[in-house]
């Protein structure tokens, strides 16, 4: 191995220990608590060295959420191809959304900006709209075979989305006082209900 492909795989690996930190960190302590500083005594390098890599802290929440993103996006394929029927489809995706939300509440909550700001806001994220696409998917699929108005699967994916997002958010930002079984019985039922409706 060359001089320039070792420097190379060590700035990879420099790049790649911030991210893990961060993230560690954000686990153990919370998102608004983390600082460069904190994240530079976790790698065990100074401060200067993390700005090398990110130009501050909201990149390297950026690059974070990215990643959770494209985890989410896996997972939402994984159940999808469980499936040949669009409503068999749209309840195991929905499923899906639900489980990686509360598996991975650190992601789901840097993503979506649940207690604290959004991280790239304004910024475009290439697999944001994933779920939402795939939701659309299998609802203007039901729709034809149904024989309704295709025009509505939009509209009507859209709903079902802020119902699903809305849920979770209520559950993370208030576990304490609502019961879980509660909300995934209100998310199944909806989901039902969506799929009638259509």
């Amino acid at each position: 191995m060359g001089l320039h492909e070792r420097r190379q795989r060590e700035k990879e690996s420099i790049r790649a220990n911030i991210l893990d930190a961060a993230f560690s960190l954000a686990k153990t302590e919370g998102w608004a608590s983390l600082s460069i500083r904190k994240i530079a005594d976790a790698i065990e390098y100074s401060a200067p060295v993390v700005y090398d890599y990110f130009e501050n802290k909201e990149a390297i929440l950026y690059e974070i959420s990215l990643n959770g993103f494209h985890c989410l996006h896996i997972e939402l394929l994984k159940a999808q191809k469980k499936h040949d029927t669009p409503e068999d489809q749209l309840t195991a995706i929905v499923d899906a959304y639900w489980k990686f939300a509360f598996n991975n509440k650190e992601y789901y909550q840097l993503m979506f900006g649940l207690g604290m700001q959004c991280s790239g806001k304004g910024m475009m994220k290439e697999e944001f709209s994933s779920f939402q696409d795939m939701i659309y998917d299998c609802t203007y699929e039901i729709i034809k075979k149904k024989g309704s108005n295709a025009d509505n699967a939009c509209h009507s994916s859209h709903a079902l989305f802020s119902a699903v997002h809305g849920l979770i958010s209520i559950m993370m930002m208030r576990n304490d006082d609502i019961p879980s079984t509660m909300n995934k019985t209100t998310l199944d039922e909806t989901v039902t209900a969506f799929v009638k409706s259509l």
